[in-house]
C-alpha cells in the first residue's frame, strides 16, 4: 500500500515536479521507465532533491541525469510506494492518459467517417471518386466537422443520399433538400453540409462551371446537374415557339411568336404553367450563344421555327423545356461552339432524347477550318465526343475555336429552310 506522505516528500515536491512531468510523458506514449532522463539545468535545490530521493551524492554539474530504474527500486524497497514509479505518478498526479490509445482510437473514429462516403453512389461515379479522395487529402471534412469524427460521420451520412440524387430532374434547391433530406434549408449556402455537398456538385459539373467562382459559379454548377437556386433566375431563352391561348405562359409564347420576338421563360413558369407548346412533332433547333438567336429574329421575325438558345450553360430550366419537347416526341437539333467549353454544353443536350447535332460534326468543323475561320485554342481540357469520335480529334489537331458567330449564314440558311418546308 502506497505511504502517500512519504510519497510526497520523496517526489511530491516543486523541486521534483520535471521529473514527475517526464515520467507522465512516457506513460502516455506507451515508453519504457527504464532508461534515465536528463534536466539540462539544474538548480541547487533541484540537485539536493533528487539526492535526497536516490539517497546518494551526485557528481557535480549544471545538468542532472536521473535513473528511472533506480528511482523505481527506491520506491519500492522504502515502500513509499510498493508498486514502483508509474504508481507512485499516478498517486501523485492522477491517472496518465494513454495517448497512444487514445490516437488509435481517434484514427479508428475517423475511417468510421471516411467510410461512410465509399458507398457505391460515390465510388462507382470516377468525378465523386476524385472528389471524395481530394476531400480527404485537403482536409475539407475535418475543417468543416470542426475536428469531430462523430460529426463528420453524419456529414457524410447526410451527403451520401443527396448525392445518389444527381443529376436532378429539374428542381429548386429548396425541393430537392426537402425530397433528399426532408428539410428545405438543410442545403442553404454557409451551412457545412452544403459546403461539403457543394464540392461534389463542382466535381460533377465539370469545366467550366467548376472553375466560375463566386454565385454565378454556384448557380452553374448546380444547374449542371439539374438543380435551380431558386425558381426565377433559371431561365430559357426561346424564339418561334408558338404557344397558345390556355394560361399565362402559353399566351406569353403566342405574343412573342406572332411578334418574332425572343421570350425568356422562367423555371416557375415552365413548372407551375406548364405551356401547351403546340409543335406537333416539329424540329427544334438549339443554339448556344443568344447572338443566333437574336440574329434569328432579326431576319426571320415570327416566320422563325422554334429555337431555344442555352446561353453558354444548360440552366434548369432549359434542361426542362428541353426535357418536355424531347418527351413530345420532337427531335431537337443542336449546334455551338467549336471549342472545349462548347463540346462540353452540347455533350448535356445530346444526352436527350431524339437530339442530334446541327452542323456539329467533324466534317462541319473541317469545313470552316478550311474557311479560314475562327481563333487559335489555347484554353480548356479535350472532351470525347461520344455522337462523332472525330469531332474531338480535329478539334485537337487543328486547335481551331471557332464560334457560332463565325457560321451564321450557315444557320440561318437552315432555318430559313425549314421555314419554307413548314
Amino acid at each position: 500500500m502506497t505511504d502517500l506522505p512519504r510519497l510526497r516528500r520523496l517526489l511530491g515536491g516543486p523541486e521534483t515536479a520535471w521529473l514527475v512531468d517526464r515520467v507522465r510523458e512516457r506513460l502516455s506514449t506507451g515508453r519504457a521507465l527504464d532508461t534515465p532522463v536528463a534536466l539540462r539545468t539544474a538548480t541547487v535545490e533541484q540537485r539536493r532533491a533528487i539526492e535526497l530521493l536516490l539517497g546518494r551524492r551526485l557528481r557535480s554539474g549544471t545538468s542532472l541525469t536521473v535513473p528511472l530504474a533506480e528511482v523505481d527500486r527506491v520506491l519500492r524497497e522504502s515502500l513509499a510506494c510498493p508498486d514502483g514509479l508509474a504508481a507512485a505518478v499516478v498517486a501523485l498526479a492522477g491517472p496518465v492518459t494513454d495517448r497512444r490509445a487514445q490516437d488509435a482510437r481517434l484514427s479508428a473514429a475517423w475511417q468510421q467517417a471516411w467510410a461512410v462516403l465509399d458507398h457505391p453512389t460515390v465510388t462507382e461515379r470516377p468525378e465523386l471518386a476524385s472528389w471524395r479522395a481530394k476531400v480527404e487529402a485537403t482536409g475539407l471534412l475535418k475543417r468543416l466537422s470542426g475536428g469531430d469524427p462523430a460529426a463528420a460521420r453524419r456529414l457524410a451520412a447526410d451527403a451520401v443520399p443527396v448525392l445518389s440524387q444527381l443529376p436532378a430532374d429539374g428542381l429548386t434547391l429548396p425541393a430537392f433538400s426537402a425530397r433528399t433530406l426532408g428539410d428545405a434549408h438543410a442545403l442553404d449556402e454557409g451551412r457545412p453540409l452544403a459546403t461539403l455537398v457543394h464540392s461534389a456538385v463542382r466535381a460533377l459539373a465539370g469545366p467550366p462551371a467548376d472553375a466560375m467562382s463566386g454565385a454565378a459559379g454556384r448557380r452553374a454548377a448546380w444547374a449542371a446537374v439539374g438543380v435551380a437556386l431558386d425558381e426565377l433566375s433559371s431561365r430559357a431563352l426561346t424564339l418561334g415557339l408558338p404557344g397558345s391561348t390556355v394560361g399565362t405562359t402559353g399566351r406569353i409564347l403566342a405574343a412573342a411568336h406572332e411578334g418574332g420576338e425572343p421570350c425568356l421563360l422562367t423555371l416557375r413558369q415552365l413548372t407551375g404553367q406548364p405551356p401547351r407548346l403546340g409543335l406537333a412533332g416539329r424540329l427544334v433547333h438549339v443554339c448556344e450563344n443568344p447572338a443566333v438567336l437574336a440574329a434569328a429574329a432579326d431576319e426571320l421575325g415570327p416566320d422563325c421555327p422554334p429555337l431555344i438558345c442555352v446561353e453558354g450553360n444548360l440552366s434548369v430550366a432549359a434542361r426542362t423545356l428541353l426535357t418536355r419537347i424531347a418527351d413530345q416526341g420532337c427531335p431537337i437539333a443542336y449546334h455551338g461552339d467549336f471549342d472545349w467549353g462548347g463540346i462540353r454544353i452540347a455533350t448535356g443536350v445530346l444526352r436527350l432524347p431524339g437530339a442530334t447535332p446541327w452542323r456539329y460534326d467533324a466534317p462541319s468543323y473541317l469545313a470552316a477550318v478550311d474557311r479560314g475561320l475562327g481563333t487559335p485554342l489555347t484554353t480548356g481540357t479535350p472532351t470525347p465526343t461520344p455522337w462523332d469520335p472525330a469531332l474531338a480529334a480535329a478539334v485537337t489537331g487543328h486547335a481551331i475555336r471557332i464560334e457560332e458567330e463565325h457560321l451564321l449564314d450557315q444557320l440561318l440558311a437552315d432555318l430559313r429552310r425549314q421555314t419554307v418546308q413548314h
